[in-house]
């Protein structure tokens, strides 16, 4: 089995800094998303608020209709555009919120461009079964089903072992996998593997993934030098601590905290990020 390495707050404290003097709206990182649709609206909000609570500098939402309608009236700063090709990004975020069986070949087409490019790709959802052969640097980012899915499609063997199955899929992909759960694992193609348990049992509620995406994308965008395993892991430890703050957990057991909803969860980040600051 291989070496799973623990993060910690001082790990995540690395990816975060407070902007300077010369920074700007690029500098701070630049976000697309292509998330949501008709049926899930709400994906493609949850998305950008999360991607702006976690420090961007700037974000793109690439949608039209009801998911597009929703994002403006939500988070009006954000700039919406219907087609990806040209846009100035540091990392995307495609699938969340989309069911690949409702695709377009327009969409299709779309998506596999932003694949073939190279900044960072979070990929979640309806997009995970583009991933094979993508010449971007990925980032897989799948619910249990959806890894048990995915395998069965590249025709990996099944193990109970969660450590073992996802190095199996992140080098079967020459990818990084973010596997969720009550802990998350992060697996890079080189068999580096990375546990992050900083989350709280309240993630577990619709909507949470999305905002996981926004917090992912926002992180890959304003550390481009890092590797993408390790600014993933960074960037599962905020959304998990921000789920803490919100629900009043206290992570030890001694605080059971309360429900919370995923927009919540991206209302905390601010919070969580100020005390990696101090």
């Amino acid at each position: 089995m291989p070496d799973v390495r623990d993060w910690s707050r001082d790990d995540a404290a690395r990816f975060v800094r407070a902007p300077e003097a010369s920074d700007d709206k690029y500098s701070r990182g630049v976000v697309g998303l292509c998330t949501g649709s008709p049926a899930y609206p709400g994906a493609a909000v949850l998305g950008v608020e999360a991607a702006w609570r976690a420090g961007a500098g700037f974000v793109r939402y690439i949608g039209a209709g009801r998911a597009a309608d929703a994002v403006i009236a939500r988070r009006p700063e954000t700039v919406v555009s219907r087609h990806a090709a040209g846009a100035r990004v540091g990392a995307w975020v495609i699938g969340s919120g989309t069911d690949a069986r409702e695709r377009t070949e327009a969409e299709e087409r779309e998506l596999r461009a932003i694949l073939d490019g190279a900044v960072p790709v979070v990929v979640d959802a309806g997009a995970l079964d583009l991933v094979p052969g993508a010449a971007a640097p990925v980032l897989l980012t799948p619910h249990a089903r959806e890894f048990e899915r995915l395998r069965d499609r590249l025709g990996l063997r099944a193990d109970s072992d969660r450590v073992t199955a996802v190095t199996d899929m992140a080098a079967a992909l020459g990818s990084t996998v973010l596997l969720k759960g009550a802990e998350t694992l992060i697996a890079s193609a080189d068999g580096a593997v990375i546990r992050v348990a900083a989350g709280t049992g309240w993630l577990a509620t619709a909507g949470t993934g999305d905002v996981l995406g926004g917090v992912l994308g926002a992180v890959l965008a304003a550390n481009p030098e890092a590797s993408v395993v390790e600014a993933a892991a960074a960037g599962a430890w905020v959304h998990g601590h921000a789920a803490r703050l919100a629900s009043g957990t206290d992570g030890a057991g001694a605080r059971p905290g309360h429900p919370i909803v995923a927009l919540d969860v991206a209302e905390a980040l601010p919070r969580a990020l100020a005390e990696l600051l101090t």
